[in-house]
């Protein structure tokens, strides 16, 4: 594969822009285009005069906004490749042939009907011919799809190597020529290894065949990704997004999209590769923050919370919630000027037996019984010669007699007073949970110290998702048109069943990896996951092939997977680089001194360093890491030239990435989970977040698979 990188210690090597016979120079002169091209753009929306284009204020504030957006989606990143590819057609997409030779095609810059620049955003000049193609559009899947094998009309595929945001080097593949063999691209290759400084970036110009597949498939199904460590699976579901709103963007304006993450720090991390797209309507939240509707002050043990994240307790609060509604013991009796008109309790009872048999929201029909009641009054007065209308059944939906039977049949509940009645009173527990939890597992689930109000309660996290729960059984909640949720292997039925709900009318992409699940009640298989979420039919797909593992790092973590996921196919890595690994025995007495020393080795290195450990050890290496004057970042801080060091506990560490990883004490991180199983699961997850070298440095015994 032709590959063209100057050298910038030989001046005469370097491009010349003023010579139009150099390919380089003349790409060096379409990106500059290309960025004035994006500027007048820019300063085009910024020119905007909205004084006189709208009739009210709040239509002028609306719009003001969209502009503002608008202006931000079309910053120029100045450090940021405004594009990474070319592709040159044999045909112009939708014509049947182009003039001229392939030569003089592949010799054409921007411009030609057959010449696409592929990038981050759509950039057009001042005729709206396009200078840059965004990387969603169809006509640039082929950047990522086409090969020697399957071409798919492409005579030239260029990728271009950046310094910064200077263009440096460019690579060729002429796909149609049968005497090119294939090769791997060391442009890619570069791109993928590359040191990482600062918060996760996007994936746009390295994104792989079976990546792509997965990104551009369709919004009317669910996609589920099962990823090894490495394989993109974060990048992919965020890129995913991006090409949905591209595609969809009319239909998630206007239902939404949200970004799921484990933990504050993972989102921190994430956060700034859906901008770098020009996608910046995307909202991003934990499960703790969906369903934040009360404070969380307390702690549930592992069997405690594992059972309240059981599907089984939505079957306890469905029918605790039911229980509210009682048999209608009197008629109710409304009286209009001189006649009064009765509805028996007969009648009122069938009227609350229709309605339960619907099984509808609680409150949806509570909002229909009044006017259920009203209408057995309209009847009975028709009956006696009068011509009521809709009015006179609204009027007598709101009459105070009607009110006050609704009240006693059909009361209104608070979903947090719900469960905080489930949780403190024995008795109703036993009541509801019969058949479904037994003794044992009521007890588990009861508060010791029953609570005497809802804002005085020591609610702990899987107390707020039966909450959530409860409250979709009497309210339904909103649903968005796309959702994505990362690291779905460690929820529980009920999280899932919490997830699902913001998502029942929408799609989503479910991404995680059952190796790295890590709670006590951690995912068994997606097929389960996926009936909890409500999206039972969805499509699995699995990614193995790494690309930011190294190999041998990747192969010293698999060792543990017949332990962890023995179903599981082992991930293999495309990463050329050996990268560094080491496993180093210490005198326990001189783990923390050696542990600071390796820190201090790593940081020789360019790029990120991570320090991980047990999270009981953490104040420990603080405290090490302090004396010895290294300045340390907790996780989500974005790292600089001047703090590259972060130290992150075992428990944060999912989903987070650094070119150098410590590891202190393996045996610490699997002594800190309740369960055998878990902690290797823990191991695994903190063996498999370095991108070029990782270090292993133990006073105790390793777990036998790793010995």
């Amino acid at each position: 594969m032709p590959s063209h990188a100057p050298d910038p210690t030989d001046p005469s090597d370097l491009a010349d822009p003023s010579d139009p016979s150099d390919p380089l120079a003349r790409e060096r002169s379409h990106l500059a285009a290309s960025r004035a091209a994006l500027r007048a753009m820019r300063a085009d929306v910024e020119a905007l005069d909205l004084r006189d284009v709208t009739a009210n204020w709040v239509n002028s504030e609306a719009l003001q906004h969209q502009v503002e957006e608008r202006i931000k989606a079309l910053a120029d990143l100045a450090d940021t490749a405004l594009f990474f590819g070319r592709l040159n057609y044999l045909h112009a997409p939708g014509a049947e042939a182009v003039e001229g030779t392939e030569e003089e095609r592949l010799a054409a810059g921007g411009g030609s009907s057959d010449t696409f620049y592929i990038g981050r955003r759509h950039v057009h000049d001042a005729d709206g011919d396009p200078m840059v193609i965004d990387w969603r559009a169809p006509v640039s899947q082929p950047f990522y799809q086409a090969s020697k094998k399957a071409p798919m009309d492409i005579a030239l595929r260029r990728r271009f190597g950046y310094t910064g945001g200077e263009l440096t080097a460019y690579e060729d593949e002429h796909l149609s020529d049968p005497a090119e063999a294939e090769h791997s691209s060391s442009l890619l290759q570069a791109e993928i290894e590359r040191p990482r400084v600062g918060p996760m970036r996007d994936i746009v110009a390295t994104i792989q065949p079976e990546q792509d597949e997965i990104v551009r498939a369709g919004i009317g199904g669910t996609v589920c990704v099962q990823g090894a460590p490495g394989t993109g699976k974060t990048a992919v579901g965020l890129h995913r997004v991006a090409y949905l709103l591209y595609a969809h963007r009319e239909r998630l304006a206007r239902s939404g999209t949200l970004v799921i993450g484990p933990n504050r720090s993972f989102l921190h991390y994430i956060e700034q590769v859906l901008p770098a797209l020009g996608e910046l309507q995307v909202a991003q939240a934990t499960v703790d923050d969906l369903v934040a509707h009360v404070e969380v002050r307390g702690t549930d043990t592992a069997e405690a919370a594992r059972l309240k994240g059981d599907a089984r307790m939505a079957e306890v609060l469905r029918r605790a919630l039911r229980s509210h509604v009682t048999t209608p013991a009197e008629p109710c009796v409304v009286v209009r000027g001189s006649r009064r008109w009765r509805v028996p309790a007969y009648e009122l009872e069938e009227i609350v037996e229709e309605l339960l048999a619907r099984n509808i929201r609680y409150g949806a029909a509570r909002d229909a019984l009044p006017q259920r009641i009203a209408h057995a009054v309209l009847v009975r007065m028709e009956q006696g010669g009068e011509a009521p209308d809709d009015r006179v059944q609204d009027a007598v939906a709101r009459n105070t007699a009607v009110k006050a039977t609704v009240k006693a049949i059909w009361p209104a509940v608070h979903p947090a007073k719900l469960v905080l009645r489930l949780l403190s009173d024995a008795d109703f527990l036993a009541e509801h949970a019969d058949g479904i939890l037994d003794a044992d597992e009521q007890k588990a689930v009861l508060w010791a110290k029953p609570a005497r109000g809802v804002k005085s309660a020591k609610w702990c996290a899987a107390d707020t998702v039966l909450i959530d729960e409860a409250a979709d059984l009497i309210e339904r909640t909103h649903s968005l048109g796309h959702v994505v949720l990362d690291e779905a292997q460690d929820l529980s039925p009920m999280q899932y069943r919490a997830v699902g709900r913001r998502c029942t009318t929408g799609s989503a992409t479910i991404l995680g990896d059952l190796a790295q699940g890590t709670t006590p009640w951690a995912t068994a298989s997606w097929q389960e996951a996926l009936t909890h979420l409500g999206k039972a039919g969805a499509a699995v797909e699995e990614l193995t092939q790494g690309f930011r593992v190294p190999r041998e790092v990747i192969a010293y973590a698999s060792r543990l997977l017949p332990d962890i996921a023995p179903g599981l196919t082992e991930a293999t890595s495309i990463r050329e680089a050996a990268g560094d690994f080491a496993v180093r025995q210490v005198d326990p007495a001189g783990l923390d001194d050696a542990v600071v020393a390796a820190c201090r080795e790593a940081l020789t290195h360019e790029g990120s360093i991570g320090l991980v450990a047990a999270d009981a050890r953490i104040p420990v290496l603080a405290e090490r890491l302090a004396a010895a004057g290294l300045t340390y970042l907790a996780p989500g801080e974005e790292t600089s030239a001047e703090a590259r060091l972060t130290l992150v506990p075992a428990t944060l560490a999912k989903g987070l990435e650094y070119d150098y990883v410590v590891l202190d004490e393996p045996a610490a991180v699997v002594d800190g989970e309740p369960d055998e199983r878990t902690g290797l699961r823990r191991l695994y997850v903190a063996l498999t977040r370095a991108v070029s070298g990782l270090t292993v440095v133990h006073g105790a015994g390793l777990p036998e698979r790793l010995r």
